[in-house]
C-alpha cells in the first residue's frame, strides 16, 4: 500500500534482539543489551502476517545480532510460510554465521548482508572490541556454500579509524561474487555526531576512479564495478545523498513496536493488539499512511543506538 506521500511501502526490517556479540563504535559504543522482553516466534508471526495483509512482500531481519537467538530458524521459517511474502533476507555481523549458514538456508532464507568495516584484524577488533575477524571471513565462505544469494557485506568508513582499508574492501567484489556496500556513518553515537569521520559516497569515487556506474534498480545504493569484477561496489549515502523521498521501508522492533522511519523518534506500540489480527491489520495501515517524509538525523534528539533499532 501506498503512504500519505505516495510511497508504496513493501519492506518490512524486523530487530528480533537488542542483543549483540560485538561493541561497534558508531553503534552507541555502549554495552549491548542483556536479553529482556523479546518477540516470540508466534508474536513475530502474527505481527509480519498484519503487515503482509499491508502489502509488504520483503522482509528482513536485523538486530543487534539476529544470530544470537537459538531459535532464529523457527523465526525465518514461520515468516517464509506467509502469503504473500516474496522475499526474505537477513543481516548479521557474521560471527556466527559459518555455523548457521546452511540451516538458515533450509529455513527459507533467500539472501545475507554481512557488517563487515576492515579486513585487518587490529581495525577490526578496534572497531567492533571482537577478535573475531577470521570466524566473520568463514562465515562469507559458508554463506556462499549454503547457496544464499545475494551475499552483501555492509561497510562504514570513518575516517582515521578504518577509511584507509576500502582498498581492500573492494578487492573483495573484485575477486567474488559479492556486493561491497560502504554505508555513510550516521549519527547514533558521539563519533557519529561528528562530521569530521564521515566518508562520502562522493569521496570514495574520487580516490578510486577506476569504479564506474552500473545500471541498477535495486534499493537505495549506487552500483559501481570495474573490468574483470566478479561483484559489485554499492554507496549507500542516506547524509550526502538523501533518499527519502523514496524509502519503502518500516521497521518492527524486538519489543512489538513500530519505527515507521530509522532517522525519525515516533514510534508506535502495536502489542495491545497482538492477539487481534483485524485490529493489528488495521493499525499497520495507520502506521503505514503515518510514516514521516523524511529523517531527522541533524536533530542530535533523533540518535539512538543501532543496536535498537536494526538499522
Amino acid at each position: 500500500m501506498k503512504d500519505n506521500f505516495g510511497r508504496d511501502i513493501t519492506y518490512l526490517r524486523v530487530s528480533v534482539t537488542k542483543r549483540c556479540n560485538l561493541n561497534c563504535v558508531y553503534c552507541g559504543k555502549t554495552v549491548c543489551e542483556k536479553k529482556e522482553s523479546e518477540l516470540s516466534p508466534e508474536e513475530i508471526e502474527k505481527l509480519v502476517s498484519a503487515f503482509a495483509k499491508c502489502g509488504i512482500t520483503k522482509v528482513r531481519l536485523t538486530g543487534g545480532e539476529p544470530l544470537v537467538r537459538n531459535d532464529i530458524c523457527d523465526i525465518l521459517g514461520r515468516i517464509r510460510r506467509i502469503d504473500g511474502i516474496r522475499t526474505l533476507a537477513l543481516t548479521t555481523n557474521g560471527v556466527h554465521l559459518s555455523r548457521y549458514a546452511k540451516d538458515l538456508k533450509q529455513a527459507g532464507l533467500d539472501s545475507v548482508n554481512i557488517s563487515l568495516d576492515s579486513t585487518d584484524g587490529s581495525t577490526y577488533r578496534h572497531m567492533t572490541g571482537a577478535d573475531v575477524l577470521k570466524k566473520v571471513l568463514e562465515g562469507i565462505e559458508e554463506a556462499q556454500r549454503a547457496g544464499l544469494s545475494p551475499i552483501k557485506i555492509n561497510a562504514v568508513l570513518m575516517k582515521g579509524i578504518n577509511s584507509d582499508g576500502a582498498g581492500d574492501l573492494i578487492e573483495l567484489a573484485r575477486e567474488n561474487e559479492i556486493d561491497v556496500r560502504f554505508i555513510e556513518l550516521m549519527p547514533f553515537s558521539d563519533e557519529g555526531e561528528n562530521a569530521s569521520l564521515l566518508v562520502t559516497g562522493d569521496e570514495i569515487l574520487r580516490r578510486y576512479p577506476f569504479l564506474e556506474p552500473v545500471v541498477s534498480e535495486e534499493g537505495f545504493a549506487r552500483y559501481y564495478a570495474s573490468a574483470g569484477f566478479r561483484g559489485r561496489v554499492g554507496l549507500i549515502e542516506p547524509i550526502s545523498h538523501k533518499f527519502c523521498s523514496s524509502c519503502n521501508r518500516v521497521r518492527l522492533l524486538s519489543d512489538g513496536k513500530v519505527r515507521p522511519c530509522l532517522g525519525y523518534e515516533t514510534v508506535y506500540d502495536l502489542m495491545p493488539f497482538i492477539d487481534d489480527e483485524s485490529r493489528l491489520i488495521r493499525e499497520a495501515r495507520e502506521i503505514i499512511l503515518r510514516k514521516p517524509a523524511g529523517h531527522s538525523f541533524e536533530n542530535k534528539n533523533a540518535a539512538h543506538g543501532l543496536n535498537r533499532t536494526g538499522g
